[in-house]
């Protein structure tokens, strides 16, 4: 039988295990594959292959910060961090239900970033859509950087 000790203490393994791997995810995303996709391959064909990873990398960080959540409240969990992973399933609802679809749409404009003039409408509110995108993107990592550190601390 498990204790309620057990269960907490279960819980909270699991809570880091979603965030390591939320936080990881990002970090091997964003440093290392995309850029090494982009470096490898000409523009289209790079783009072409994120936006195959896209539709699972979004919804991936949405499910990662909810069950930080869901894990962390059931380890008994409570403040600041509590916050920050509600600041996080905010931004990724935002993300995967608003931005992408924005940044999708958007993209079905233009036919080749490789050939078409950078001043183009679509190509400008793609920059500005994939800029708002990036920063969010960081400012997910931080968060998961940022609950790890308040964790190992206490």
């Amino acid at each position: 039988m498990v204790t309620s000790w057990d269960f907490r203490t279960m819980c909270f393994i699991l809570f880091n295990i979603a965030l390591a791997l939320w936080t990881g995810g990002i970090g091997i995303f964003t440093f290392l594959a995309t850029p090494s996709i982009f470096r490898s391959f000409p523009r289209d064909t790079a783009s072409g292959i994120v936006d195959k990873l896209f539709p699972l990398y979004f919804p991936y960080n949405l499910a990662m910060s909810v069950l930080s959540l869901v894990f962390f409240l059931a380890a008994g969990g409570s403040g600041i961090s509590v916050i920050l992973v509600c600041l996080a399933i905010a931004i990724n609802l935002f993300i995967v239900f608003i931005l992408y679809p924005s940044i999708k749409k958007t993209k079905r404009q233009i036919a080749s970033f490789e050939r078409t003039d950078p001043g183009m409408p679509a190509r400008k509110r793609f920059r500005r859509i994939h800029a708002v995108s990036a920063f969010l993107n960081l400012l997910l990592f931080a968060l998961g950087l940022a609950l790890i550190v308040i964790q190992s601390a206490g």
